[in-house]
């Protein structure tokens, strides 16, 4: 069965804290390397890692990260980086791991979270939020 997401770079952000949390939902987020609120990682849509995203989908959100924003976040990290080495990510080439450092701590959203208890499409901040993703990645950088 394929997914929308497969085979894509997938940007996930960890938007609230572990007060609460079953212990593998924290285990999914561990293994993931999202040990804190506010940090990101990239990671590529396959099979094991959509459903770890599917698991912990009420604790993170998540969509697909273009280019533009991908030189951004490796500015923001201090990183040299060339277009290339975007290139060779986007396409599948190189993984993410091996250009950036991860997890990515990021700082809050300017003007802040819409809200951490709902779902995206219920006007919240959790879950699939597609290529909206840039932007609360460029008001989080």
């Amino acid at each position: 069965m394929k997914t929308h997401l497969e085979n894509k770079l997938i940007a996930i952000v960890r938007v609230r804290g572990t007060y609460g949390v079953r212990h593998d939902i924290k285990e999914t987020m561990k293994r993931m390397n999202l040990n804190r609120v506010n940090s990101m990682v990239l990671l590529y849509g396959n099979k094991a890692n959509i459903g770890m995203i599917n698991k912990c989908s009420d604790f993170v959100t998540y969509g697909e990260i273009d280019n533009e924003t991908l030189e951004l976040v490796a500015k923001r990290k201090e990183i040299k980086v060339e277009k290339t080495d975007i290139d060779g990510i986007s396409a599948g080439k190189k993984s993410p791991k091996e250009v950036i450092p991860m997890p990515i701590r990021m700082h809050p959203p300017r003007k802040g979270y819409r809200g951490i208890k709902q779902s995206y499409k219920a006007g919240g901040d959790l879950g699939y939020r597609g290529k909206e993703i840039n932007s609360l990645i460029k008001r989080m950088a």
